[in-house]
């Protein structure tokens, strides 16, 4: 209104609003946009940021942090990575050896296998769908959605509009929930829609991490699907106590935490599935999750 200008100067710390502002400026053509990483700068020499990365990796070990989330501060306050782990990140090494690893690209859709979806169903905020298919022992992460301000009828539309075959449908023990208003649950309203869902094991979040950094190895995402999906995974951390001076032992609620919740569902609802068909002893080895036939068993 007054012809002035407005300045942001940043560091990024994972996808969040920095990030968000930069994508807008670097196609908006009244914005100047500039990204310098200290090599950019010419500020220090590579010696000299050798030297430096070398005493955070100290200086967070001294702590009884880890070298990854280490590197991951070196790579956010020094090298400019919006894509780096934020600092107590539960599954940013997880990805990150995934993306090296070649395990984050490409990831077609499979007509001969069928699709197994998990959801984080929020009410006042954000739904969250991962759609996975198993191949052999791998687990191909191929598709995700996230939305919200929406009902059960728009994400029934939305997956039955996708092309996929599906197997079965997994979402939160508080699916059985009944509402006030129709005295009916949304597992109940989701058949309705003809989405038949299962109810996946209400394990703690501690154990539900736990369950998800166990299958990161088996699993490959779809880079441009997942991204969102992949995004949250990467910022879904611990939460940071101020006056300690150190990470509380529950995950801080943000955006990041409705895609992992999800993530999070998968990984407890296969471990599940797991466990109780190795103590009945009907698993094979050929089938979808590693074999475990009474997984795949009707059409959701």
């Amino acid at each position: 209104e007054n012809d002035g200008i407005a300045i942001f100067n940043t560091t990024p710390k994972g996808d969040n609003h920095a990030r968000a502002l930069y994508e807008y400026a670097k196609n908006h053509p009244k914005w100047f946009v500039q990204i310098l990483t200290a090599k950019d700068t010419g500020i220090f020499t590579d010696r000299q940021l050798d030297e430096i990365q070398q005493d955070i990796i100290k200086r967070f070990s001294a702590n009884g942090r880890s070298e990854s989330e280490a590197q991951a501060y070196f790579d956010q306050e020094y090298m400019c990575s919006f894509t780096s782990p934020v600092i107590g990140s539960y599954y940013g090494a997880a990805i990150s050896q995934a993306e090296k690893e070649g395990r984050v690209t490409g990831v077609p859709y499979d007509k001969s296998v069928g699709v197994y979806t998990f959801w984080d169903l929020g009410i006042d905020d954000s739904t969250t769908i991962w759609f996975v298919q198993a191949i052999g022992r791998e687990l191909h992460v191929i598709d995700y959605y996230e939305n919200s301000g929406e009902g059960l009828p728009h994400y029934a539309k939305y997956c039955q509009e996708k092309e996929y075959t599906y197997i079965k449908h997994y979402g939160p023990h508080d699916i059985e929930v009944r509402e006030l208003g129709s005295g009916k649950s949304r597992r109940e309203i989701a058949k309705s829609l003809g989405l038949k869902f299962e109810v996946a094991p209400a394990l703690g979040v501690e154990d539900g991490i736990e369950a998800a950094r166990s299958i990161f190895s088996r699993c490959w995402f779809d880079s441009k699907k997942t991204y969102r999906g992949i995004q949250a995974l990467k910022n879904y951390h611990k939460e940071w106590d101020e006056k300690n001076k150190t990470f509380k032992t529950k995950p801080k609620h943000d955006w990041s935490s409705h895609g992992a919740d999800g993530f999070r569902i998968f990984a407890v609802s296969y471990k599940d599935q797991i466990v109780r068909t190795s103590s009945t002893g009907t698993g094979g080895t050929n089938g979808p999750w590693g074999g475990v036939k009474p997984f795949i068993e009707g059409i959701g």
